[in-house]
């Protein structure tokens, strides 16, 4: 019986040693992990100080016993009473009024107590392997409604607040209450009312009863993740079940050497120097197996619910990746997060565009609505701190701290664009158990993450809605600019009509007026002066170009109706361009310039429309003598090759800007220095030319050096081609 008890107490203090020892090294600044590891540590002075009393063999080990074993106990209850007050949310009021008032009676009465000890237990007699108790009933028995008072603050706490808690928090509290009130009701019994009836050989079973805590303790640690130790707690139990299988090894090994190899006696000391490196070595190579074993054992027995982080972050990273729709992502990622920290809703509150009037939520089925008042108290607190994550049960802020209560929020990720918040993570309460720092690490791993991708959905969601919002002035602007269209069509349709007549119309009486001028030029009525001849040629080429500019601007009315025609006839090139060769000669004369011909003396048959590229040579050699220099020559080539002929007119002029060459041939386009030399030019000459070069299967030939002239011409095949009908 003796030994029981021994084994009992000291079992007792291991057992409360090592959980205040892991739970003070773990996180020993908040205030519910601090009051239990003290409520623990005197539950260890209590079952020395029992262990003392009934077993100690002097007078000093009695006393000090006697001590320990009256004032321990109440020092317990009073850490438990303000243990109950904060927990199990790790924040609280633990010096209300009734606390105080708990402090001041305990330390009173056990200050009276240590000066006096002997009032309580008046006998500590000797008696078989152990010492018997005499205990003064009366001065005991209010020692015991000490106790009453105090279990009755302690289990009042505990009951009055279990009811604002529920899930995994609800459930600590229950484990914690049924563990703490079966050790309390049975130390009642055996520690203060059976030595009040004379009947105290059951002492030592007032510690032991607090194993009824411990085991309740522990599966709250397991379960419900109590203390945020299991890890702790966890390796702790590997770590030993390691060391125990090594011990076990070592001697089974070094036994089987020794007896059944060396042929030493089983009752000989086993003492062999190189047998025991040996065995070292092997049992070095044995560890980490071993270790793996046992880790993989308790994460199968304690951590059924946990996740692997490596393969959390390698899907969430696709995840991100592959989601480029705002919403779809938040909601997608949510679930993510909700399934893998086993929360009971996850949800984004992002901000986008205008703070104040846009926002988005978005998350798991059925979450929290966080309005944006609320939110932006939210924004007050972390704006103040640079928390990356913060568990709503240890905010200092009430307000805030009600207000996540209250949308059943129990952790708040901050998402920062630098330094500001564009947005908050947040999650409810964990299923099972509270969520541990190892959660709050890999939400802080995963932060930057998340805002970069929301930060790229973030800017296809903007153009999205800045597309829905500007489509239906898109849609308004498109009536109005086809409105605008047909009305420019019309106009066109009108302007084309008018210069068709008006090119129509002109042709006729400027060609009266040539063939006048033109016999007056040869005398048919009358010998003309000198000074006369001059004014009237000025006269006949000025019509001259008339003429030739209304059929211009006939042919491109013609080419905008679709009526412009290429007539194609048996023609020879080499006289055409001799004739317009002579035909211009004067032309250059007066501005002094030479026309210079380089001409094959063959002939050059060619089936083509003979008056329109005419024109084309008119229009060639006209614009070298319009913006050439004067006393300079213009070189007129024309070659006849295998299979096509080149016709080139190059002059010293003051050629084309090379920033505009790209747009010479367009309609209507002159370039700049050109206006400058001949302002009353229409710009359609050149464009014509290409027209007409093109539709005989042939291309334009152009270079140009500014300020040192151009070359103008164009190549024509000989045989007929696919384009030239």
């Amino acid at each position: 019986m003796f030994s029981l008890e021994i084994i009992s107490l000291v079992l007792v203090a291991i057992i409360n040693t090592m959980i205040a020892w892991i739970i003070a090294s773990q996180s020993w600044q908040v205030a519910v992990n601090r009051y239990f590891v003290l409520a623990a540590s005197f539950v260890v002075l209590w079952s020395v100080g029992t262990l003392a009393l009934i077993a100690g063999d002097t007078s000093l080990v009695v006393h000090a016993g006697t001590v320990l074993f009256l004032v321990a106990p109440m020092y317990l209850i009073f850490f438990l009473s303000l243990f109950a007050a904060v927990f199990p949310a790790r924040r609280g009021r633990s010096l209300t009024p009734i606390n105080i008032l708990f402090a001041v009676v305990t330390i009173v009465a056990s200050l009276a107590i240590i000066s006096s000890p002997d009032s309580l237990i008046v006998e500590v007699a000797s008696h078989g392997n152990g010492n018997v108790v005499t205990v003064d009933p009366l001065w005991y028995g209010i020692y015991s409604v000490f106790f009453t008072f105090a279990f009755s603050v302690t289990f009042s706490e505990f009951i009055l607040r279990m009811k604002h808690f529920r899930g995994y928090q609800r459930k600590q509290m229950a484990y914690v209450l049924a563990g703490t009130f079966a050790a309390a009701a049975l130390s009642t019994v055996t520690n203060l009312l059976l030595p009040v009836f004379g009947q105290s050989s059951l002492i030592w079973l007032g510690p032991t009863w607090t194993l009824f805590y411990v085991v309740t303790v522990s599966i709250s640690i397991v379960k419900h993740q109590l203390f945020d130790i299991r890890l702790a707690a966890v390796r702790s139990v590997a770590y030993l079940g390691v060391l125990l299988t090594l011990s076990i090894v070592y001697y089974v090994i070094a036994y089987v050497l020794s007896v059944f190899i060396l042929g030493v006696q089983a009752t000989d000391t086993i003492s062999i120097s190189p047998l025991n490196i040996f065995l070292a070595l092997i049992l070095a190579f044995l560890f980490q197996p071993i270790k793996h074993f046992f880790d993989r054992v308790t994460n199968d027995i304690f951590y059924r619910d946990s996740y692997n982080s490596e393969e959390f972050f390698a899907r969430l990273s696709i995840l991100l990746s592959s989601t480029v729709e705002l919403r779809g992502l938040l909601e997608r990622a949510a679930e993510q997060i909700a399934s893998t920290f086993k929360a009971e809703q996850a949800f984004f509150f992002l901000y986008y565009e205008n703070e104040t009037l846009h926002h988005m939520s978005a998350g798991t089925r059925r979450h929290s609505r966080l309005p944006v008042y609320d939110a932006r108290l939210l924004d007050e607190y972390a704006g103040n701190g640079q928390d990356k994550v913060f568990l709503t049960d240890l905010l200092d802020n009430t307000t805030v701290r009600r207000m996540l209560v209250s949308h059943g929020i129990s952790l708040v990720m901050p998402l920062r664009n630098g330094e500001k918040i564009m947005g908050y993570v947040l999650l409810g309460d964990h299923r099972s158990r509270s969520y541990t720092k190892r959660d709050l690490n890999v939400l802080t791993t995963i932060s930057n993450e998340l805002v970069i991708a929301i930060q790229n959905a973030l800017s296809l969601h903007e153009v999205k809605e800045l597309n829905a919002t500007l489509q239906q002035r898109i849609d308004v602007a498109t009536r109005q600019l086809r409105a605008s269209n047909a009305q420019l069509k019309h106009l066109d349709e009108v302007k084309d009509e008018f210069m068709s007549m008006a090119s129509h119309q002109l042709r006729t009486p400027l060609t009266s007026v040539k063939g006048y001028l033109s016999m007056v030029l040869d005398g048919d009525v009358g010998k003309i002066s000198p000074q006369q001849e001059k004014l009237l040629t000025e006269a006949f080429n000025s019509s001259e170009r008339m003429v030739r500019l209304i059929a211009d601007f006939l042919n491109v009315s013609r080419l905008q109706t679709g009526k412009f025609m290429i007539d194609k006839s048996d023609i020879e090139l080499r006289q055409i361009v001799e004739q317009e060769v002579r035909n211009l000669t004067l032309m250059a004369a007066g501005r002094k310039l030479t026309l210079r011909l380089e001409s094959t003396d063959q002939d050059i048959p060619l089936r083509a429309d003979g008056a329109k590229l005419r024109e084309v040579i008119m229009n060639f050699i006209d614009n070298a003598i319009y913006y050439s220099t004067a006393d300079s020559t213009i070189a007129v080539k024309l070659e006849k090759h295998a299979d096509y002929v080149e016709f080139t007119v190059h002059d010293t002029g003051i050629g084309v800007p090379k920033e505009e060459q790209s747009r010479l041939f367009n309609k209507f386009y002159r370039a700049t220095n050109a206006r400058k030399q001949r302002p009353d030019g229409t710009g359609v000459g050149l464009y014509l030319a290409r027209k007409v070069v093109t539709a005989h299967g042939g291309s334009v030939i152009f270079h140009s050096v500014p300020g040192k002239g151009s070359t103008f011409g164009f190549r024509i095949p000989t045989k007929p081609t696919r384009l030239s009908r």
